[in-house]
C-alpha cells in the first residue's frame, strides 16, 4: 500500500467519525469548523472530502439527519412544530420549515397534520424506505414523496 492510500484511508476514517458525530449529536449546534477541528483538519478539507465521499456537504448531511427525526416527532403528534424544531437542534423556524418542504415535499405543518402518518398499516422496513427525506438531486418527476 502506497503512502497516499494511507492517507486515503485515513481521511475515510475520520469522515466516518464525523457522520457518525452527526448521527450523534443532531440536535446540539454543529458546525463544519468544530466538525473539522474535532478531526484536526480544516473545515475546507472536510467539507471537499465529506462532499466526495458521501455526495453531499455535512451540513447537508445534518439537516437531512434533523429532518428524519423532525418527521417522527410530527407523527407522534406531541410536540408543535416550533417545539420540534428546537428538539431536532435547528434555531430558526423558518429554515426549518423550508429545509423540511424541500425535503419531505410539505410543510411541517402539514406533516403533521396527517392522521397516523403517510405510512400507516405499511411494513415497516418499507415505510422506513418510502418516508425518507429526499434531497433535492434524488428528486425525480418532481411532487412530494409523500403525498
Amino acid at each position: 500500500m502506497t503512502s497516499r492510500d494511507d492517507v486515503r484511508l485515513r481521511d475515510l476514517a475520520r469522515l466516518r467519525r464525523v457522520r457518525d458525530r452527526i448521527d450523534r449529536e443532531y440536535a446540539h449546534p454543529l458546525d463544519v469548523e468544530s466538525l473539522a477541528r474535532g478531526e484536526h483538519m480544516s473545515a475546507g478539507h472536510l467539507s471537499r472530502e465529506f462532499r466526495r465521499a458521501y455526495g453531499e456537504s455535512p451540513y447537508s448531511y445534518l439537516m437531512t439527519r434533523r429532518i428524519e427525526r423532525a418527521m417522527a416527532l410530527l407523527q407522534r403528534g406531541e410536540l408543535s412544530v416550533t417545539e420540534v424544531c428546537f428538539a431536532v437542534g435547528c434555531s430558526s423556524l423558518g429554515t426549518f420549515s423550508t429545509r423540511f418542504s424541500e425535503l419531505v415535499g410539505v410543510p411541517p405543518s402539514v406533516f403533521a397534520r396527517r392522521p397516523g402518518g403517510a405510512t400507516e398499516g405499511i411494513p415497516a422496513c418499507v415505510a422506513k424506505k418510502i418516508a425518507r427525506p429526499v434531497r433535492n438531486r434524488e428528486v425525480r418527476g418532481g411532487g412530494s414523496v409523500l403525498a
